[in-house]
C-alpha cells in the first residue's frame, strides 16, 4: 500500500501563484498601457543594472582617428566627435539618468507622502502652514530654481537630486492630503477610532494602504519629470558634468553636430522620449486599472460583437 503523494506546492501557495498568474493576464488583456510601460519600464531598469557590464568600450577613451563615424558591427551606435563608443555611453548614461531619478523620485515620495497624510488627518495651523508653502513653491517656476540653486552651489549628483526633492516633494503633498481628507471620514476609521485605536495604527492600518494606488502613480509620473529635468540641466550644461555621460549631456554634446552626425543626438533622445513615456502609460494604465468605472467601460467593450 502506497502512501498518498502531496503536492509539491502548498494549496495556498499555489492559489496565490494562480492569482497572480490571473491578474497578470487581466492586465495583458485589458490593459495595454500598462503592460508597454512596464515592458518600456523593465527594458531600461536592465539598461541601468546590467549595461555597463555590457558596454564594449570604455565611455571616456578618447580616439581622435575613429571621430564620427556612422554606426557599423564594430560601433553599434556610432562614435562622437571624440572618437568615443556611443553605445558604450548610451549604456553607462542609462544608469546615471535612471539613478538620478530614483533616488530623487524616492525621496520626494517620501517626503511629500508623510506631509500630506500628516496635514490632511490632523489638520489645524501646521496643515495651513504647510499649504501656503506647497502654494509658494508650486507658484516658482521649476527650471528657474534648478538653474539658481545649481549656480549657487555648483553642479554635482548630490545637489541635482537636493533640486529634484525641493521642486517635487509639494506634487505627492498636495494630492495625498487631499485623498486623506476623505479617507478619514470613512466609517471604518471612524469605527477605529470609537473602539480606541491610536492614531499611528489609523494611519498605518487603514490611511496608508488605501493611498497606494495614488503614490504609486504619483512617483511614476515624478519619475518622469525628473528624467527630463535632469535631460534639460544636463543639455544646459547645468546637469552632471563631463566626462561623466548622461542621455542629456549626449544630447548637449551632439547638438553640433545634427546634420552630419544625426546618431549623436537621434539616439539618447530617443532613449529619453522611451523611458519617460514607460513612466506615463505605466502610470495611466494603473490608474485605470483601479478605477472601477473605466474597468467596467473595458470588460463592457470586450462583449461587443466585433
Amino acid at each position: 500500500m502506497t502512501a498518498p503523494t502531496t503536492p509539491m506546492t502548498p494549496p495556498r501557495a499555489a492559489g496565490r501563484t494562480r492569482s497572480l498568474l490571473a491578474s497578470l493576464s487581466e492586465i495583458r488583456r485589458s490593459n495595454r498601457l500598462l503592460w508597454i510601460g512596464g515592458i518600456l519600464i523593465l527594458l531600461n531598469l536592465f539598461i541601468a543594472v546590467l549595461g555597463p557590464t555590457l558596454a564594449p568600450y570604455d565611455p571616456v577613451a578618447v580616439v581622435l582617428t575613429d571621430r564620427l563615424q556612422p554606426p557599423s558591427p564594430e560601433h553599434w551606435f556610432g562614435t562622437d566627435q571624440l572618437g568615443r563608443d556611443v553605445f558604450s555611453r548610451f549604456l553607462y548614461a542609462g544608469r546615471v539618468t535612471i539613478v538620478i531619478a530614483v533616488v530623487a523620485a524616492s525621496l520626494s515620495a517620501a517626503v511629500g507622502v508623510t506631509a500630506g497624510i500628516l496635514s490632511g488627518y490632523f489638520g489645524g495651523r501646521a496643515d495651513i502652514i504647510l499649504q501656503r508653502v506647497v502654494d509658494i513653491q508650486l507658484a516658482f517656476p521649476t527650471i528657474l530654481l534648478a538653474i539658481t540653486v545649481v549656480a549657487v552651489l555648483g553642479s554635482s549628483i548630490p545637489i541635482l537630486i537636493f533640486v529634484f526633492v525641493i521642486s517635487g516633494w509639494v506634487r505627492f503633498v498636495r494630492v495625498i492630503r487631499a485623498q486623506t481628507l476623505v479617507i478619514r471620514e470613512f466609517q471604518y476609521v471612524e469605527a477605529a477610532r470609537a473602539m480606541g485605536a491610536t492614531r499611528p495604527h489609523i494611519l498605518r492600518r487603514y490611511v496608508t494602504p488605501n493611498l497606494m494606488t495614488e503614490i504609486i502613480v504619483l512617483a511614476n509620473l515624478e519619475l518622469a519629470r525628473v528624467v527630463l529635468l535632469e535631460s534639460g540641466l544636463s543639455y544646459l550644461g547645468l546637469g552632471v558634468q563631463p566626462p561623466l555621460p548622461t542621455w542629456g549631456n549626449m544630447l548637449s554634446d551632439g547638438r553640433l553636430y545634427l546634420t552630419s552626425a544625426w546618431w549623436l543626438v537621434a539616439i539618447p533622445g530617443l532613449a529619453i522620449m522611451l523611458l519617460v513615456l514607460g513612466f506615463n502609460l505605466f502610470a495611466e494604465g494603473l490608474r485605470a486599472y483601479y478605477d472601477p468605472l473605466e474597468r467596467k467601460l473595458a470588460k463592457a467593450t470586450e462583449v461587443l460583437p466585433q
